[in-house]
């Protein structure tokens, strides 16, 4: 249940007309809410708040806005609170906000934020995890004087003669420099803390009216914009790569369009673009020019699939849990399968061991991922904490400087190169079909690994500098032992050491050394499992200890890596054929991609976790296996197995408790 509150009290000149309250209520309903209140003051909108089970929408009367804006806000897939920033700008007596990487910092008065990016835009959604946050806003909004009423009375008082005041501090005095009761709400409602994403709007119309002229001007430009049109180009993202930019979203909106008209959903669209991913890989096992060429361009219109279930599920407005999680998990598994055909193929055409560069590629890729995905959580955390005052002139924050520069120069030939040379999902895509129609599979996997391992080093370097400087130790933000996915052994007997990373790329090392001696082949190889292994575990030095590294972030990546690097050379120094420890790592990065997924959306762990092993056990099965000399066996068995689990797993998140569904809405 979705419940709009609309605030009605505040500066008498925000309430234009009670016709101007009416058609807002009547918005809110059009924009999915299940009941629509209208509050008169700031304690009933604290005690509304309180009562309520799902999550509130909150507005003030002065808001003019498409009804989709309204929507949107309702909907947004954002798993947290959102609030609506406009660009004007602000009245007087509305608050401004502070935004770093979509999320609100800070809100209070023009004079108080110097380095605002945006005005209040006069409505939010609140999550049901904030409504207490907001109730308290509400009440300390309602006891702190108004601008207005500082200027009547004289220091020190409140109310009547005599009566003593504190001057306000902290969010009674941030809530205080703004006029209208809803700025203050949200001045106070930010200094709590809460998690709040900033919602921008584009193509459409949104305004916050003062006075009979403004909403005439408003309303007239409100009927100028065809909304349906503006929401169709509004599904595509905003900011997207060079590729997807220019050979994809010029026409995919026709596509999201058709399949909308067709009833289509987002999760449909997903399968579809899995079956031409399939059949494209099967193409380039294939062989052979016409082959080649048709799996490039089946790969090709795959991948614009793969932009048109996102765009459609944001121009019908039809997000869901399972449907994030499955586009995450299908973009993973299509490249991969891809890299099976191209390997395949390879090795077909007697161009070569493909299998092991497809190996290579699938575990660079995977690793890269998780770099990628772990940096965000450290942006996001480095976000929400206070500057330091002599923050100013490190080389940490002279590099985000010229990144923001970049970024900020929006079509420029290095705003492009930026956002190409890290090798994003679009330009690998492309690449694979260009080179595998062009040439052959060889050259395809090939060009995957070096532009991959180029862009690895690039982003490294600069994301190790720039956390070097920034001092967040984001592992402790979160459960760690999962996201490194310790298993019940590390769990219970795990060390307290702090040094993580160090422990883990010692792991990686180790892997690497054993993976060179099973490639030189002989039975060395067999005996130094046990030596690595226990390398290995010496990683379990640290499962339990506090993850407070300004490089911790580094950790969960590196452990992927030595678990990867290892069961491939256990593959190798037991002559497992290849084709299986491509198909073991795999069944690995559904496992870790899931985790990933999970840490992105603010979910829980998987249900069957603990049934995986952990990097741990599973290390150690696959070296009890080897040196039994029943290798392929233990390898082909423990697949199976990690395979089985996963599915369950799926179906008992996603199937069997619906009710988890309906909690949370993760962006596709």
């Amino acid at each position: 249940m979705t419940l709009a509150i609309v605030l009605a009290a505040g500066d008498p000149a925000t309430n234009l007309s009670d016709d101007t309250v009416r058609h807002l209520v009547d918005q809110w309903r059009a924009a999915g809410a299940t009941e629509v209140r209208v509050a008169a003051d700031l304690p009933e909108l604290a005690a509304l708040a309180e009562r309520a089970t799902g999550s509130v929408l909150v507005s003030g009367t002065d808001l003019v806005a498409h009804t989709a804006v309204l929507k949107h806000l309702a909907t947004s897939p954002v798993p947290g609170t959102v609030a609506l920033v406009l660009a004007d700008p602000p009245a007087a007596r509305h608050a401004v906000v502070h935004e770093e990487r979509g999320q609100v910092v800070s809100a209070g008065s023009a004079g108080e934020l110097p380095d605002a990016t945006g005005s209040f835009g006069g409505a939010l959604r609140v999550v049901p995890a904030d409504l207490p946050a907001l109730a308290a806003a509400a009440r300390t909004a309602a006891a702190t004087p108004t601008p207005a009423d500082a200027a009547a009375t004289p220091a020190g008082t409140t109310g009547g003669p005599g009566t003593p005041v504190t001057e306000p501090t902290g969010s009674v005095g941030a809530a205080a420099l703004v006029g209208t009761d809803l700025d203050r709400l949200f001045a106070a409602f930010t200094a709590t803390g809460a998690l709040t994403f900033a919602h921008r709007v584009r193509l459409l119309v949104a305004h916050r009216a003062v006075d009979p002229a403004g909403l005439a001007a408003a309303r007239a430009e409100l009927a100028g914009v065809n909304e349906d049109a503006a929401e169709l180009r509004l599904a595509v993202k905003e900011r997207d790569d060079f590729f997807t930019t220019y050979f994809v979203s010029t026409w995919s909106p026709y596509v999201t369009k058709v399949c909308a008209r067709l009833r289509l959903t987002p999760t449909g669209v997903t399968m579809i673009s899995v079956l031409f991913a399939v059949v494209a890989a099967v193409l380039f096992g294939v062989g052979g020019r016409p082959a080649l060429v048709a799996g490039g361009v089946l790969l090709y219109l795959g991948f614009v699939l793969d932009c048109v279930d996102g765009q459609l599920a944001r121009y019908t407005r039809n997000f869901s849990p399972w449907g994030g999680w499955l586009d995450t998990m299908a973009d993973r598994a299509k490249e991969y399968v891809a890299y099976a055909g191209l390997g395949f193929g390879m090795t077909h055409a007697g161009l070569g061991n493909g299998w092991a560069l497809a190996l290579a590629a699938m575990t660079l890729q995977t690793v890269r991922h998780h770099t990628d995905a772990w940096y965000g959580v450290l942006h996001d955390e480095a976000a929400r904490r206070p500057k330091a005052a002599s923050s100013g002139g490190g080389l940490g924050d002279k590099l985000n400087a010229a990144s923001n520069r970049v970024q900020a120069d929006t079509g420029s030939l290095s705003y492009w190169l930026k956002r190409t040379v890290v090798f994003p999902i679009g330009e690998r895509w492309a690449l694979i079909a260009l080179t595998a129609a062009l040439f052959d599979t060889r050259v395809a996997l090939i060009a995957v690994l070096v532009w991959g391992v180029l862009a690895f080093a690039y982003t490294g370097a600069l994301r190790t500098l720039r956390a070097r400087f920034m001092r967040v130790p984001v592992l402790g933000t979160v459960d760690a032992g999962l996201h490194r996915d310790d298993g019940p052994l590390l769990r219970r007997l795990g060390g307290r050491i702090p040094a993580q990373l160090p422990l883990a790329m010692l792991a990686a090392l180790a892997a690497t050394g054993l993976l060179g001696v099973a490639l030189v082949g002989g039975e060395t190889a067999r005996w130094a499992a046990p030596v690595a292994l226990l390398v290995l575990l010496a990683a379990g030095l640290g499962a339990r200890g506090r993850a407070e590294g300004a490089l911790d972030w580094l950790v969960p990546a590196a452990l992927r890596a030595a678990e990867y690097v290892f069961a491939i050379a256990v593959g190798v120094a037991g002559d497992v054929p290849l084709p299986l420890v491509f198909g073991y790592v795999f069944v690995l990065t559904l496992l870790h991609y899931d985790l990933v997924a999970r840490l992105e959306k603010r979910q829980p762990a998987p249900p069957l976790h603990d049934a995986t092993l952990g990097w741990e056990g599973r290390s150690v099965l696959l070296t009890v296996a080897l040196i039994a000399g029943f290798a392929w066996v233990g390898m082909a068995t423990l697949s199976a197995y990690l395979f089985v689990v996963f599915v369950m797993s799926v179906v008992a998140a996603w199937v069997t408790v619906p009710a988890r569904v309906a909690r949370t809405a993760p962006a596709r």
